[in-house]
C-alpha cells in the first residue's frame, strides 16, 4: 500500500511511501511544515500532522475538508516526514486527533525522537490517556459553535499546569459565557487561556476592548497564520 503525503505548504510537493501491512496506521489528512499560529508557541517553526476524522461539527470550522479526506500512513512513516522539517515543535491536530487510539503511539514516539509534541483537541473526547509529556492546547466549545453540550467537563480536572485552554468566539454572548467559566472555574489560576475571535466573524478590536473592560486574565490571540497567509488550507 502507498499513501500520499502532502510536504511544506503552499507550493509543497507531494510524496509516496510504502505502508507495511503490520505497522500502526492512522488515517492523516495532511502533514506541512508552517508557522505556530496559535497558543502560548505562536509564531515558532512547526511541523503539523493534522488526522483525519472528527466528532463535532462547529458552525465555524475552517478544516471541514479534514472530516472525510486522508491516507493510511504508518507511524514510522509519519515520523520520517516530520524528521524532514528543520523545527523540534510538532502539533498533532484534526479534525480530533484523540478518536484514533494509534494517536498514542504517535505522540509517544515523537517524544521519544526528541521533539516538543503539542496536541489540540476538541475537548469532547477523554483526554486520561495523553501522554504525561505532551501539552494540550485544549479548545472549549462555546454556545454559538453549536457545539457546547459536547464538551466533556471531567476533562477539565484531568489537565496538567503544561496544558492551554483556547476559547474560540463568535459573539458577545460566547464571550460573556467563557467569562463566566473562566472566572467561576478559576481557570486561569491552573492554565495559559487563549481567547480567540471567529475569523471575519467577531472582530477583533471588540473582543480586546471587552478583555480590557473587564480585566479578564486571558491571552487574546489572533489566528497568526492566517494574519500572514489567509484561511489557506495546509498553511
Amino acid at each position: 500500500m502507498f499513501a500520499r503525503v502532502h510536504l511544506g505548504g503552499r507550493g509543497g510537493c507531494y510524496t509516496e511511501r510504502a505502508v507495511s501491512e503490520n505497522e500502526p496506521k492512522l488515517r492523516i489528512n495532511e502533514i506541512f511544515f508552517s508557522i505556530q499560529g496559535e497558543s502560548s508557541y505562536a509564531g515558532r517553526p512547526c511541523s503539523f500532522i493534522r488526522l483525519t476524522g472528527c466528532n463535532l461539527r462547529c458552525v465555524w470550522c475552517d478544516t471541514e475538508y479534514a472530516f472525510y479526506k486522508g491516507q493510511e500512513m504508518g507511524v514510522d512513516q509519519i515520523l520520517s516526514q516530520v524528521q524532514g522539517h528543520p523545527t523540534d515543535l510538532v502539533e498533532v491536530t484534526g479534525g480530533e486527533p484523540l478518536l484514533q487510539k494509534e494517536v498514542h503511539l504517535l505522540i509517544g514516539r515523537l517524544i521519544e525522537a526528541g521533539r516538543q509534541v503539542l496536541v489540540e483537541t476538541g475537548g469532547g473526547v477523554d483526554i486520561s490517556p495523553i501522554h504525561p509529556r505532551a501539552v494540550l492546547i485544549y479548545d472549549i466549545k462555546c454556545p454559538d459553535s453549536g457545539m457546547a453540550d459536547k464538551n466533556r467537563w471531567e476533562n477539565l480536572e484531568l489537565l496538567r499546569p503544561q496544558d492551554e485552554v483556547k476559547f474560540v468566539l463568535a459573539s458577545r454572548r460566547d464571550y460573556e459565557w467563557a467569562r463566566q467559566l473562566v472566572r467561576e472555574r478559576r481557570l486561569a489560576e491552573r492554565q495559559a487561556i487563549h481567547f480567540s475571535p471567529v475569523w471575519e466573524g467577531l472582530p477583533p478590536s471588540d473582543l480586546a476592548d471587552w478583555i480590557l473592560q473587564d480585566g479578564l486574565p486571558v491571552r487574546m490571540q489572533l489566528q497568526m497564520h492566517k494574519v500572514l497567509w489567509g484561511d489557506i488550507p495546509g498553511r
